[in-house]
Parts: C-alpha cells; structure tokens; sequence
C-alpha cells in the first residue's frame, strides 16, 4: 500500500467525522484490549465443565471449546496484534525515517548501500519474509516482530529520501546552511514538519499491514501457538465449532474489521467534513 504525499490533519478539531471515528474505534479497542485482566476471568483458565457455553451474564460472549471465556480470548488476542502492529509499525518507522534522511543528505556510497538493502527486501513479498523469520522461533512473538518491522521500513526510507532529497536543495534549508545552522536544527525545524504528515500516514498503513499479516500467519497455524491468544488464532480455533458456536468466529472478524477499516480511515485526506 502506498498513501499518497498529501496532508492529513494535525489536530482533533481539523480532521474528518470519520476520521474522529476511526479514533474512537482504535481507542474503544485498545481500552476493552487494556483493562480486559481487571474485569475480565483469566483467558487461559480452562473449565471442561463449561465448554462451548452460549453467550450469558457471566460469559457474554460464551465459551471455548475448553471452557475459557470468549470475551476474555477476544480481549487477548486483540492487545497481542494491537501492540505488535503498533510497536513494530513505531520502530520501522524510526528506522526508515532516520536512514531515508540520511541517504537524502550523504548520496554516496551510504545512499547506494541503503537502496541496496531496500531493493534487497522487496525482492520477496513481505509475508514471505514473516515467515521465514518466524521459522527461527515458531510461536513466539519476536520474530513476527521482526518480520514486520524488516518490510515496513523500506517504504518509510523511499518516501523520506525522495521528499528530503527535494527540501534540502530548497531555499528554507540553504538559508538555514547559510546563516550556520546545524544538521539537528535543519532537521527539527526544516524537514520534519514537512514530512510528518506523510510518516503518520505510513505508519498507519503499516499497523494495517502488521495487524493483517499477523492475523494471516496465526489463521493457517504458523504464528503464534495456543495457549496463546491473536486474531487469526482465535478464528482457527472456532472454525471447527462456527456451527454450534458461531459468535467463536464472528467475534474476531469484527475486531479485525474495525481494527483495519479505522487504520484506513485514518490516512484519508482532505478537508474536515
């Protein structure tokens, strides 16, 4: 996916009704993911004398096919893939940004390096290269991390090279240059507002990426293992009962689709509604 070099909004108050929205899902999501262990039973408790309970005012969503409660599974799997697409779409985006800059600003042989190292990732699709890594340590988290965050951050390093490569032959930044101010100064004052609004936009759309591979690799049962709780996870797991228990399958689908239609919504620009 690549979002287009236009602006999006840099306050609450300018951004679009669905955009406002989208904010309120993500933050709807992430306070049920939050402070589901305060309210909710332990999602890892197992009670075989309760299995596949339906919906009630004890286990609103029912239960598992081992008795744990659904809506804390729900809860789970939803922060795992929240954080993993957030701290991995944080770090690629620190990485890219930082290294698109510094080829912008050295076009040698570091600039030669870096696009090297970029053409190099995308020459495998980026699923591809999260499940290579996660053949280092299947089931655990850090290699899914470090799949994701390996094919995100080329597309931060593109885009910042090709913008700052233009801001720093403009007349703002030789003026700064001129008047004897420093690389960090230029960059803080120069380069990063005119940027930001487009590694926001990509950072979005990497935490999109993130949360759909993750859920990719946990559907077909090469992504994290039980007893832990992700999205795609939790729908393997239902698939078998869909029939006697269908919110099991339903429930994870629609954190997903929220979770992406409001990471979507967020890049959209233009003016306010």
């Amino acid at each position: 996916m690549n979002p287009s070099m236009s602006t999006m909004p840099r306050s609450f108050a300018g951004l679009r009704w669905s955009q406002r929205g989208a904010l309120l899902v993500l933050l709807a999501l992430a306070a049920f993911a939050g402070l589901a262990p305060w309210w909710l039973p332990d999602p890892h408790v197992q009670d075989l004398d309760a299995v596949l309970q339906t919906p009630s005012a004890r286990h609103w969503l029912g239960t598992d096919a081992f008795g744990r409660s659904a809506l804390a599974r729900l809860a789970e799997g939803t922060r795992v893939s929240l954080l993993l697409a957030l701290g991995s779409a944080l770090v690629a985006a620190l990485a890219g940004t930082t290294l698109g800059i510094v080829a912008a600003a050295r076009p040698g042989w570091p600039d030669r390096l870096l696009q090297g190292a970029g053409d190099a990732v995308m020459a495998l699709p980026a699923l591809l290269w999260v499940l290579l890594l996660s053949a280092l340590d299947p089931g655990e988290k850090w290699p899914l991390y470090m799949g994701l965050v390996l094919t995100a951050w080329v597309e931060f390093f593109r885009t910042t090279r090709a913008s700052v490569g233009v801001l720093l032959a403009g007349p703002q930044v030789q003026a700064g240059r001129l008047l004897g101010f420093g690389p960090v100064y230029i960059a803080r004052h120069h380069l990063w507002p005119e940027i930001r609004p487009t590694v926001v936009a990509l950072t979005a759309f990497a935490m999109c990426n993130a949360v759909l591979a993750v859920a990719a690799m946990g559907f077909v049962g090469i992504g994290l293992r039980p007893p832990g709780a992700e999205l795609g996870l939790l729908m393997t797991e239902a698939l078998p009962y869909s029939d006697d228990a269908p919110q099991l399958l339903l429930a994870p689908i629609a954190v997903l689709l929220l979770c992406v239609a409001a990471l979507h919504a967020l890049t959209r620009t233009g003016e306010p509604e």
